[in-house]
C-alpha cells in the first residue's frame, strides 16, 4: 500500500449514482483515481413521457461498486477517510415506516406531472413559488411528482414515512440515517432557496409533512458514519465518516474546481448543464434557469438545463448511425470517435439543417413538456454526417442560448470548462467556444461528480482546509479550446434562426400533444 513519509495514505471515495449507472471511485487525498467501478442498471418507460428507476438497483450498484473499489486497490479500509455521495437530482424515492422502498422512483426526465404544477401555480402563485424556489413548478422536480403519487397512487402515499432523493437513499443504506443537503434538496421545490432550509409556507399550503423529509445539511457536512450491516455488504469498515455530498451538477462543479464567482462549466451526458456560482442569491423571475444552492457553503449557483443533450446524440447513433457502431466494434474504438469525424467533414450550418434538442420536453431556457425534437431544413442533399453536426450545433446553440440567460441575470463568467461525455469531442468543445465567445477548457482527469463528492468528503473530514484548498490540489485542467471570430460569426445567423423555431412552433407542440 503506499505510504507518504511512513504514514499511511489517506484515500477517499466518491459515489455518483447516475442515470445509466453508478461510478464509484476510490481516490488518493489529492484526487488521483486509484480504482474505479461503473455498474449500469435499466431505465423503465411504462408510458409515453414516463421515466423510472428501482432504487434498490440503485443500492445494489452501489455495494459492489464499493467493495470493488476497495479490493481491487488493495488498501486498508482502515484508511479511507471518507465517503462523499453524488447523484441525479429531483428524483422521488418514497420509503415506508420500516424503511423499505413503496414504488420505483419517479426519476429527473419524468414528464407525467403537467397537471400537478399547474395545481401549484394555482396553490402557491407563479411569482410566489419562484420567489421561495427560484424556479416556476417544473414537471422534472419533485415536487410535483408527490402531489401525482398522492393522487394518482393513494394507498402507496399513506404508507410513505420518509421521502429521499436519489442519494440519500444510498446514504439511508450506508448509514440509517434520514439526511440530505442544501444542493440536492434545492431541486425539490419544497425549500426555501435564500434560507436554506425547507419551506414551512409550502409545506403548508402542499399539506405535505415536513417530519416525511430528511434533515438538511450543507454537502461536506457529515451526515452519519457506515453501519455494521453496510460495512459488511460493502468491504467498507463501520464508522467510516458519510458527509453530505452534492446534486451530481453540484458534485461536478467541486470536480472541476468551480467554487467561486466568476467561474461555471458545461457538462454534456445524458442532459446539458452550465453551472456558475454566485456570492449571491441571483434569481430568473421569468424561469428558464434555475437558481439552487451551491454545494460550497453560503454560496449559491445559476444552473440551465437542456433535458435531450447526449440523449440526442445516442437517439441519432442507435437509429441512424449503425455503420459507425460495426465498424468502431471492429476497430476497438468509440462510435462516436467516428461520429465526430464525419461530423467535421460538413462546415458551420449542418449544410443549412438545424435540430432542437426537445426529445425529452425541455427545461432551459423553455420550461415546455410539451415541445419535441425537430429536425428543420431537410433535404435529400443531405447525409448522415449532416445529421451528426447538426444534432452536436443543436445541443451548443441551447447550451449559447442559456448562458445567455445567465449574463443578462448580471452573473459573470469568464471561465468554462467543459466536462461529461461529450467533453471527448474536440468538435464539441471548439463550437461551444465559439458560441460562448469564451475559452473552453477540459480536465487532465474527469472524473466530474465522483471527485467532487470525494472532494466534499475530503473538507468534511479535515484532510482539507476548504474546498478552495481541495480543488487546488485535486483538479488539474488541460490547453483550452479558444474562439475563433470567423466562425463564432458564421455561427450567428443560424443560431438565431434556432432561437425563432421554438416561438414559431409552440402552439403546434401544444396542439400535437392534444392528438
Amino acid at each position: 500500500m503506499p505510504r507518504i513519509k511512513g504514514i499511511n495514505m489517506k484515500y477517499l471515495i466518491g459515489a455518483d449514482i447516475g442515470t445509466s449507472g453508478t461510478k464509484t471511485v476510490l481516490f488518493t487525498s489529492d484526487g488521483a483515481p486509484i480504482a474505479s467501478k461503473t455498474i449500469e442498471y435499466p431505465l423503465y418507460q411504462p408510458q409515453n413521457g414516463w421515466a423510472e428507476q428501482d432504487p434498490d438497483d440503485w443500492w445494489r450498484a452501489v455495494a459492489e461498486g464499493l467493495k470493488f473499489v476497495v479490493g481491487k486497490s488493495g488498501c486498508n479500509p482502515k484508511d479511507i477517510a471518507g465517503i462523499g455521495l453524488s447523484g441525479q437530482m429531483h428524483g422521488l424515492v418514497m420509503l415506508d415506516k420500516s424503511g423499505a422502498v413503496l414504488c420505483k422512483s419517479i426519476i429527473w426526465c419524468d414528464q407525467r406531472t403537467s397537471k400537478q404544477c399547474a395545481e401549484l401555480d394555482s396553490l402557491v402563485g407563479r411569482e410566489r413559488m419562484i420567489s421561495i424556489t427560484c424556479s416556476p413548478p417544473m414537471t422534472g422536480f419533485t415536487a410535483s411528482k408527490i402531489l401525482w403519487v398522492r393522487e394518482n397512487e393513494p394507498e402507496t402515499y399513506d404508507k410513505c414515512a420518509h421521502i429521499l432523493l436519489p442519494k440519500d437513499y444510498i446514504r439511508y443504506k450506508l448509514t440509517g440515517e434520514f439526511a440530505t443537503e442544501v444542493s440536492d434538496a434545492s431541486g425539490m421545490q419544497l425549500m426555501d432557496i435564500g434560507e436554506r432550509r425547507w419551506s414551512k409556507e409550502l409545506l403548508s399550503i402542499l399539506e405535505i409533512d415536513e417530519g416525511m423529509l430528511a434533515q438538511i445539511y450543507e454537502s461536506p457536512d457529515i451526515t452519519g458514519e457506515v453501519s455494521r450491516e453496510a460495512a459488511r455488504v460493502t468491504g467498507l469498515c463501520a464508522g467510516t465518516p458519510v458527509v453530505g455530498g452534492a446534486g451530481d451538477n453540484a458534485a461536478a462543479a467541486v470536480g472541476t474546481g468551480v467554487v467561486a464567482a466568476g467561474s461555471a462549466f458545461t457538462t454534456i451526458g445524458s442532459s446539458a448543464v452550465i453551472y456558475a456560482v454566485s456570492d449571491v442569491l441571483k434569481v430568473d423571475k421569468k424561469g428558464r434557469v434555475h437558481s439552487l444552492c451551491a454545494s460550497v457553503p453560503g454560496k449559491w449557483t445559476v444552473m440551465s438545463c437542456t433535458q435531450g443533450a447526449g440523449v440526442s446524440l445516442k437517439w441519432l447513433r442507435d437509429n441512424c448511425c449503425a455503420e459507425e457502431t460495426a465498424k468502431a466494434a471492429k476497430l476497438n474504438t468509440d462510435s462516436y470517435y467516428l461520429m465526430d469525424k464525419l461530423a467535421e467533414s460538413v462546415p458551420v450550418g449542418s449544410g443549412k439543417l438545424l435540430f432542437l434538442p426537445y426529445l425529452m420536453g425541455e427545461r432551459s431556457p423553455h420550461p415546455d413538456p410539451d415541445c419535441r425534437g425537430v429536425f428543420f431544413g431537410l433535404s435529400a442533399s443531405h447525409t448522415r454526417a449532416n445529421l451528426i453536426r447538426a444534432v452536436l450545433e443543436g445541443v451548443a446553440f441551447s447550451q449559447r442560448e442559456c448562458l445567455d440567460v445567465f449574463r443578462g441575470m448580471g452573473v459573470p463568467v469568464n471561465d468554462m470548462t467543459l466536462t461529461g461525455g461529450g467533453g471527448k469531442s474536440a468538435l464539441w468543445r471548439q463550437m461551444l467556444s465559439d458560441l460562448y465567445g469564451c475559452p473552453v477548457k477540459v480536465l487532465e482527469s474527469d472524473e466530474g461528480a465522483a471527485l467532487g463528492a470525494a472532494l466534499l468528503a475530503a473538507v468534511g473530514t479535515g484532510v482539507y482546509k476548504n474546498l478552495d484548498e481541495a480543488c487546488s490540489a485535486a483538479v488539474k485542467k488541460k490547453k483550452a479550446a479558444v474562439p475563433s471570430k470567423e466562425r463564432s460569426a458564421e455561427y450567428e445567423p443560424y443560431f438565431k434562426l434556432y432561437k425563432k423555431l421554438y416561438r414559431s412552433l409552440f402552439d403546434d407542440f401544444k396542439a400535437l400533444s392534444t392528438i
